[in-house]
């Protein structure tokens, strides 16, 4: 059928035109013989003086409707004003006609035929523009629509549930086949005319029904419950994908619904730490807070969360314009008072720049977000990877001694830890910097946050495989044995804010982030939530294959938390407190001091160098191929 409708679409305009003029001449026929026949109550056959109406009515009929645009109107397309165009042409022709039939009159043709004609042509003439459009290019629309549709389940069939079946009911891309729920009373019940099902047969119904997607609505549920009903879809072998509840409410005359990667949090496999808000609050609400990094992932997220907590000024510290002007047009349009949103342009290593913001904003907080983080480009760039990781820390942790600052919280990371990089050992390095001035009895208490791999921010594997993925592979690895700790960004974040409120000056802070997770397993759950299979030895008609490229420069194949092994509780039950080894003060002094000559000489090894004698576990020399651990 679908093959007929597409070739009358397609007839040459000409040929349509003509088509609608020969069925507007059937219609004037047509109407002039159901006009007798209404009015004589019969069926009768026209003769003598009464088919003299049929060449009167062409003769009226067709020019007008020529005159007035009826063949230049395009069907598929008519609306009320195609048809108000049709009623007028059709008021003139049965002004004409009524003058001359009932006006005027002949033997043998009722007066009341010049009156029901033109009525009966009105409604014959308007019907069949709006019947063509629907036979024909509605119908072909409605049929190519279903043929293209996906077939999906949505997971729950609680208020958010229907919310989203009501919005996908006008979709054209999905079709609903049914609600999965875990409530056995629902089980077989129609809501919103979708079938509840039930989630054990699973498999079946989506080998039965095409369904290669399934929608999770599933808000209130805890979060071992939806990793099992996640663990549950990936052997049904489905992609699993969410949406959001405003699209949901949004949508309900929409042809177009959007759907989403599942959250981040879904791959961590873990609950995410909850925040204490005391805590939170403590060195935020209506203090001034100067946070470096601002445009970065982790420094951006800090800033939204601070934000959220009410400040007198927040400030907006990168050297990164683009960055900093996307933030401060994001953050002014979620908080009202703009005026407290302070972009600052600088540099974290121009000591000068550092101390008159410092002055004239006088900020009683810092987070320090400021770093290079990338452990390869690290590696390739030690010199400007060094002089912004630890001269940059330096100057201005130095600046916040000078100007009183309260808190000053480094964002450190697990690499850390016995680092095999660059990377790792600057960031090491800064930790001393900020426990040696915390020790000469500053009055500003220092505090560092160490956390694993931040899922989804810039540079991370979660993006970078959701890509591939959508490339059709191959998915890259380093080394299939490769494991780190994961947090969210906004765990991330609110761990750095909790973190300085429980300072008491020189403490490093780690979260317990339960088990490290082997990176290849977490690329095969992005694959398998996609609704794709590993392409492997096993499976070689597989979707995506996964690939290993070597360990790069200074990569490890697992990270640590602690140097030590003597953690402490903290206020926060996800939190621990670490107090480490540090180099005296004189000593890492003089190692700045080194620091900043070689790297003004660019100086590599001799930055190499320093670090080993400076940070425990850090090679003596240069590493190009990478450490085991």
């Amino acid at each position: 059928m679908t093959k007929y409708v597409r070739h009358l679409l397609d007839l040459p305009r000409g040929t349509k035109r003509a088509l609608a003029l020969l069925v507007d001449t059937s219609l004037c026929i047509l109407t002039i013989w159901l006009a007798f026949c209404l009015r004589l109550s019969d069926w009768v056959s026209l003769s003598g003086i009464q088919l003299i109406t049929i060449p009167v009515s062409l003769i009226l009929a067709i020019p007008i409707f020529i005159t007035m645009g009826l063949y230049r109107a395009i069907f598929r397309y008519i609306g009320w004003s195609a048809f108000v165009t049709v009623i007028k042409a059709v008021a003139i022709y049965g002004l004409a006609f009524m003058a001359i039939f009932t006006a005027i009159g002949f033997p043998d043709i009722p007066r009341t035929v010049g009156i029901l004609q033109p009525l009966l042509l009105l409604i014959g003439v308007g019907l069949s523009r709006f019947s063509i459009r629907y036979l024909l290019y509605d119908a072909y629309h409605r049929i190519l629509r279903n043929s293209e549709r996906k077939n999906v389940l949505i997971y729950g069939a609680g208020h958010e549930g229907r919310q989203f079946g009501g919005a996908l009911g006008h979709s054209s891309d999905y079709t609903v086949v049914g609600y999965l729920d875990d409530d056995k009373t629902l089980h077989g019940s129609i809501i919103g005319g979708i079938r509840v099902l039930d989630p054990a047969q699973m498999k079946k119904i989506c080998a039965v029904h095409n369904v290669r997607t399934v929608l999770l609505a599933l808000p209130g549920i805890d979060r071992k419950r939806r990793n099992e009903i996640i663990e549950e879809l990936r052997e049904a072998q489905v992609a699993v994908r969410t949406m959001s509840t405003l699209d949901a409410m949004t949508m309900g005359h929409s042809t177009y619904a959007r759907m989403y990667d599942l959250d981040v949090e879904d791959l961590l496999g873990r609950d995410t730490v909850p925040p204490n808000q005391s805590l939170l609050e403590r060195d935020i609400r209506g203090k001034v807070v100067l946070v470096t990094g601002a445009a970065g992932s982790i420094g951006s997220e800090i800033c939204r969360t601070v934000a959220k907590l009410q400040p007198k000024t927040l400030l907006l510290f990168d050297q990164n314009e683009f960055g900093l002007y996307n933030l401060e047009s994001e953050l002014k349009r979620l908080w009202s008072d703009h005026q407290s949103i302070i972009p600052l342009l600088a540099d974290v290593c121009d000591s000068d720049r550092i101390r008159n913001l410092l002055t004239r904003w006088q900020p009683s907080t810092v987070y320090h977000a400021a770093a290079y983080k990338h452990v390869p480009l690290v590696e390739q760039n030690v010199g400007e990877g060094v002089r912004t990781n630890v001269l940059g820390t330096w100057a201005v942790a130095s600046a916040a001694v000078e100007h009183n600052v309260e808190r000053f919280v480094l964002v450190s990371t697990d690499k850390a830890v016995r680092p095999t990089n660059v990377m790792g050992a600057s960031k090491r390095l800064a930790e001393m910097c900020l426990q040696v001035l915390n020790a000469q009895g500053c009055s500003t208490q220092f505090s560092m946050v160490r956390f694993g791999n931040v899922l989804a921010s810039s540079g991370s594997v979660v993006p970078l495989f959701r890509r591939q993925i959508a490339e059709g592979g191959p998915i890259t690895l380093t080394h299939k044995d490769v494991t780190r700790y994961f947090m969210t960004i906004p765990e991330a974040c609110q761990l750095v804010i909790q973190a300085g409120a429980m300072g008491t000056g020189g403490d490093v802070f780690v979260l317990d982030m339960g088990q490290p997770v082997k990176i290849i397993d977490l690329a095969r759950r992005l694959v398998e939530l996609c609704g794709l299979t590993i392409k492997d030895k096993n499976n070689p008609l597989g979707d995506v294959e996964i690939v290993t490229t070597g360990l790069r420069p200074g990569e490890k194949l697992y990270e640590e938390v602690l140097l030590g092994d003597n953690p402490e509780p903290t206020d926060h039950p996800k939190v621990m407190r670490a107090h480490e080894s540090f180099v005296p003060p004189d000593r890492l002094r003089h190692y700045v001091c080194e620091l900043r000559r070689f790297v003004a000489s660019d100086d590599v090894q001799g930055i190499r160098k320093l670090l080993s004698q400076t940070v425990e576990g850090y090679p003596s020399e240069s590493n190009d191929k990478g450490l085991l651990n």
